[in-house]
């Protein structure tokens, strides 16, 4: 997220599509298939590429919440963490971080205790979102699925999703693309009953979805618009984006 580079962007504005599903501890929250058909809240998702966000400004414009780029992989920490992270809070916004996944790099257990210990934690406050996976296409070398095969994407995956379960007690969001998720895990892997998914697509609307859901939590359409950085919509009212935040 953050800077797209351009096959991403080509392939998030044509078949791609992601998906999101908002599960409380006491179990899953249904919202409708159209952020329209139940109303919607608008947001957004930063990362070191806005750098200082103008909180206030996007506050005034409308956005009420916001996802902050905390890690990637075990190595990388975004230097604007603190002002984005605690900026958005400030200003009223309900906001979560997120990690940018490397599976080649390391395990799905070490990438979570990393993302934990450096921003990506949850408290029942009421303002903070379950941390989110941002599992994608690789823009480094080692291929689009990171080298990984369709069964060791789905462990990784897994591995991540609970080790951040058993750390904080949320299960984190899943963003991801449907064209990835189908090449990359060979839909092999059902995560619907548990983690919250993530619909990025840059179109009018979010497209076909990912692998077993049948329905979206956050929605990214487009890369640029009023707010800095990628523009996102909650599916469903603002009291339910508060009991997501409340777990």
């Amino acid at each position: 997220m953050g800077k797209i580079h351009k096959r991403r962007k080509a392939l998030l504005t044509g078949g791609g599509a992601l998906l999101g599903a908002a599960v409380l501890a006491v179990g899953v929250i249904g919202f409708a298939n159209s952020a329209s058909a139940a109303g919607s809240v608008k947001g957004m998702d930063v990362s070191s590429h806005q750098g200082n966000v103008n909180w206030s400004a996007a506050w005034n414009n409308g956005a009420r919440f916001a996802y902050v780029k905390a890690t990637e992989g075990t190595s990388y920490l975004n230097p604007y963490f603190a002002q984005q992270y605690n900026g958005s809070y400030n200003v009223g916004m309900i906001r979560g971080a997120y990690h940018f996944a490397r599976p080649n790099v390391s395990s799905g257990v070490t990438q979570a205790d990393y993302f934990v210990a450096h921003g990506g934690g949850w408290s029942r406050d009421g303002k903070t979102l379950p941390g989110a996976l941002d599992i994608e296409w690789n823009p480094y070398s080692g291929g689009t699925c990171y080298g990984k095969s369709q069964t060791a994407m789905v462990s990784w995956i897994r591995a991540f999703s609970n080790e951040y379960h058993a750390r904080t007690s949320r299960w984190p969001v899943i963003y991801t693309a449907t064209s990835w998720w189908s090449q990359c895990t060979g839909n092999l892997g059902d995560f619907t009953s548990t983690n919250p998914l993530w619909v990025a697509r840059y179109a009018s609307a979010p497209g076909t979805l990912p692998f077993a859901w049948g329905y979206y939590t956050f929605w990214q359409n487009a890369d640029s618009g009023i707010f800095p950085g990628d523009q996102d919509v909650f599916n469903g009212a603002y009291d339910r984006l508060q009991a997501l935040a409340l777990g």
